[in-house]
């Protein structure tokens, strides 16, 4: 066991294993942090204490979500039971600090950290979630819960934005990655200006850290099968130009070493979880191909 102090909020059965909710201080974050973990039946075994480390799938969320949203609304935990894979649900910002105007817009502040590490004096104190997520939460997670080092990630919208650049910018650190509906090149929408000119400020070499279609375009680590899910009738993708997966497949045309990006446009779905929930199984296959 590690030297952080997990708290279990509440628990759950779920398809033959257990959801369960923590909370912890976060030292990246300099906030009281909640994640919640689904783990498969594969981790206990029957009449013994001992249990069994499997690999876990990182998901990270969209704009006001909390860490509770894709475990009580994807339908993931079947095929994540099914295929022996943990799934390690994070927040989507800091919570528990005081900040004027954290909560005067749903696209920036809480539930809207956008998987950054904040340079901006104002938020440069709370607001790192990638360095949370890259580094803290696995940390945690590896220390503390029956779940291997071998990880996937994953996530929707401003979570796919995250997965992409996470997986990108730390070669061989996930094994799989995979997005629904990511934002792909935030600096080139009005999420993403808004986001990063609040925590980044005006520096647009910062903005490129954190931009999945400038680092695809110099990737050169171990091969990535990058699957995302994007939905045809989704208000973000073409009317409100938030998405922009055309200039991330672009992009990701001229790299070299066997990197794969495969976008499947799904006709007539949404932003929804409804469409989540409709391919999760097709995601948590994908995980499964590396992880097991």
């Amino acid at each position: 066991m590690g030297d952080i102090v997990l708290q279990l909020k509440k628990k759950n059965k779920s398809f033959g294993g257990f959801v369960q909710r923590y909370s912890h201080q976060s030292t990246t974050l300099q906030s009281e942090m909640t994640f919640t973990v689904y783990l498969p039946p594969k981790v206990f075994k029957e009449n013994s204490t001992e249990q069994t480390k499997v690999p876990a799938l990182y998901w990270l969320s969209g704009l006001t979500c909390n860490d509770e949203n894709f475990i009580q609304k994807a339908g993931a935990q079947k095929y994540a039971a099914e295929k022996g894979i943990a799934l390690i649900c994070p927040d989507t910002s800091p919570r528990n600090v005081k900040i004027e105007g954290l909560a005067d817009d749903w696209d920036f502040g809480f539930g809207a950290g956008f998987y950054v590490n904040a340079t901006e004096e104002r938020f440069s104190k709370h607001f790192n979630m990638y360095d949370y997520i890259v580094k803290e939460l696995p940390k945690i997670v590896e220390e503390n819960l029956p779940v291997t080092s071998e990880k996937g990630i994953s996530g929707h919208s401003m979570g796919g934005h995250g997965s992409l650049v996470i997986a990108l910018r730390n070669p061989g650190l996930f094994k799989s990655v995979s997005a629904f509906s990511p934002i792909c090149n935030p600096i080139n929408c009005p999420w993403g200006i808004k986001a990063f000119s609040g925590y980044l400020g005006q520096d647009k070499e910062k903005w490129n850290q954190y931009d999945a279609t400038e680092l695809i375009k110099t990737y050169s680590g171990p091969a990535l099968d990058i699957l995302i899910d994007q939905g045809t009738e989704d208000e973000f993708y073409h009317e409100k130009r938030q998405l922009l997966p055309e200039f991330f497949e672009e992009a990701a045309a001229n790299v070299k070493g066997g990197t794969k990006v495969n976008v499947r446009r799904d006709a007539n779905y949404d932003h929804s979880y409804f469409f989540v929930a409709s391919f999760i199984e097709d995601h948590i296959n994908h995980h499964a191909k590396y992880l097991n």
